[in-house]
């Protein structure tokens, strides 16, 4: 039996015990910030602001022990994992989510929608372009970019918390629109069924036919994203 030593007031109890099992613990990301320029990583790298979260990921995915890191807000650890690819769990049909979106070079928002119709119901002036024409715009700073954030568990630390992962990646914004990735997992994850999915950094490699780098090999790791089914 539980003691009873704080009397009958209310205003006496204590606080209850918050749990962090559905909070949002960490971010994986795909690259990091070296000499001030954006360099891509061919494993995962996982930041957050819990030491418990980041021996977790250490312990489980393995790569350099958690350091420290200049982060702009409270996940102030890092962790350079081994693992190039984790599974997960999806809960719920809002864990992906996806938008184009234009901001301006002073970080205000100039448009935002789904590239079909913007928020406010007009539709999307660049919706009969084609998707390397929207890229090409979008890489030069004239138009909107996609913005994907995807919400999980990791299958083998499901009480540790959940994890983020957001991305530009135009090559996972193809790979999503192209496989109905957004419906399958609506359809799936309906009734409170959860879904076991795969997040894995590839590698490409590829020599160039054409353009500036014609004749050179380009490099790059792109984020897959693959549906396995229910959780069973």
């Amino acid at each position: 039996m539980a003691l009873r030593v704080f009397g009958t007031d209310p205003e006496t109890q204590p606080k209850p015990r918050q749990s962090f099992a559905d909070d949002v613990v960490g971010r994986f990301r795909s690259g990091h910030t070296l000499n001030r320029k954006p360099v891509s990583l061919n494993e995962w790298r996982v930041t957050t602001g819990d030491p418990d979260v980041a021996a977790a990921i250490y312990d489980l995915l393995g790569g350099d022990q958690p350091q420290t890191w200049e982060s702009g807000g409270e996940d102030n650890l890092e962790v350079f994992t081994a693992s190039k690819s984790v599974e997960i769990i999806i809960e719920g049909t809002k864990a992906l989510r996806q938008r184009m979106v234009w901001w301006s070079s002073t970080g205000k928002l100039i448009q935002s929608g789904d590239g079909e119709t913007l928020d406010d119901g007009t539709p999307d002036p660049d919706a009969a372009l084609t998707f390397q024409e929207r890229k090409k715009k979008g890489q030069d700073g004239l138009g909107p970019v996609p913005q994907i954030e995807l919400f999980f568990r990791l299958k083998e630390l499901p009480d540790v918390g959940i994890f983020k992962f957001q991305t530009g990646s135009w090559s996972l914004a193809y790979d999503l629109a192209a496989e109905g990735i957004e419906d399958r997992l609506t359809d799936l994850a309906a009734n409170g069924v959860k879904v076991a999915a795969t997040l894995t950094l590839e590698e490409v490699s590829f020599v160039a036919k054409n353009g500036a780098m014609a004749g050179k090999t380009v490099r790059y790791t792109k984020p897959v994203f693959e549906i396995k089914g229910p959780v069973i």
